[in-house]
């Protein structure tokens, strides 16, 4: 299936900026892309083609040597700009103009290393208190998933689910029902805000500020950023608050990874592993539903599945994704 030309044109994660050292190069894909993402001698992260011109083999594989990425199978030399500087083999000092592999746009930013395999359509989302020293910043993750980032990204964002996948932890059997709420698009961003009900805490993942509410109600307020980022803030109805920071890196039509980034204002002292374990929970109960789901990419034809009121989000997603250019056409087969 065509990928899209559009999504190329997008910011995508690669990486957590620790899973990048300046020591070694880092591997992966990228809407079927290999991408290496290795940081130069000033320490800031660059993005290539993970292909040696000469055989082919994984940049990835190879090691850094004075602001060089050697390819391990040759020795072969690239600079930052993607252009072979040295080749061992030969003390003929003109290397070909096509010994080169290619560059990509790469920039770090909350704690993520993104890149566009084209120019950029889209700006990042701005998340001003995961940069105004005020919040306490908590990785998760990553989440690797058989499914394309579509699914991920519907489901993070799907308030249907949670009594019946998450009962305990984000939702309770005894009240399902998803109460109203208005989508509203402007341009390549969805704009939704659900009050609901949520269980309370638990005594393995106390995460949230609703401690000593009887049946607490949580204030969802969520900026859907096309294609597969999500920023959704978080409040209880008092000053303490979250903020939730969950992108898809789309690897390929049926593989992704999930980044999710939270922030809040409160429980400073609280390890790390408390939030981390947490959505390990939760990433895991979803992820044996979506990677059960057919076809593996969200269908974006509305007629291929069924949608009731509570499925808003899904149905302006859907659509969005279309009018945006970014969907994948296809048929349903759910064989």
């Amino acid at each position: 299936m065509d990928i899209p030309k559009k999504l190329r044109a997008c910011w995508h994660p690669v990486a957590y900026a620790h899973e990048v050292p300046a020591e070694a190069p880092h591997g992966t894909m990228l809407l079927d892309e290999p991408i290496v993402i290795w940081r130069g001698e000033n320490g800031q992260a660059m993005a290539m083609k993970d292909v040696c011109i000469h055989r082919g083999t994984a940049l990835s594989l190879g090691w850094l040597d004075k602001g060089c990425l050697v390819c391990p199978y040759h020795g072969w030399h690239y600079d930052e700009t993607g252009a072979c500087v040295k080749i061992p083999q030969t003390t003929n000092p003109n290397i070909p103009t096509k010994a080169r592999t290619q560059k990509y746009l790469c920039q770090e930013r909350y704690g993520l290393i993104w890149v566009a395999l084209e120019e950029p359509v889209y700006d990042l989302p701005e998340i001003p208190e995961f940069e105004d020293g005020g919040w306490k910043i908590v990785n998760t993750g990553p989440f690797p998933w058989n499914a394309d980032a579509s699914r991920q990204v519907e489901n993070f964002t799907d308030f249907g689910h949670f009594p019946w996948v998450h009962p305990g932890l984000l939702g309770d059997v005894n009240r399902p029902v998803v109460p109203d709420y208005t989508v509203e698009t402007k341009g390549h961003v969805l704009h939704y805000t659900v009050v609901r009900p949520e269980a309370s805490n638990t005594d393995d993942f106390p995460v949230f500020a609703n401690d000593e509410v009887v049946t607490p109600e949580r204030r969802s307020r969520y900026e859907l950023h096309l294609p597969y980022t999500i920023v959704l803030r978080l409040g209880w109805g008092g000053e303490k608050g979250m903020v939730y920071f969950y992108v898809g890196q789309p690897i390929s039509a049926d593989k992704c990874r999930g980044y999710c980034i939270i922030g809040r204002n409160y429980d400073f002292d609280q390890p790390d592993s408390v939030l981390q374990g947490f959505e390990d929970t939760i990433f895991d109960q979803d992820k044996r539903i979506v990677e059960s789901q057919r076809p593996d990419q969200v269908p974006f034809d509305l007629a291929d599945e069924l949608h009731l009121k509570f499925d808003a989000v899904a149905i302006n997603y859907r659509r969005a994704m279309q009018d945006q250019g970014l969907a994948y056409y296809h048929y349903l087969d759910i064989a």
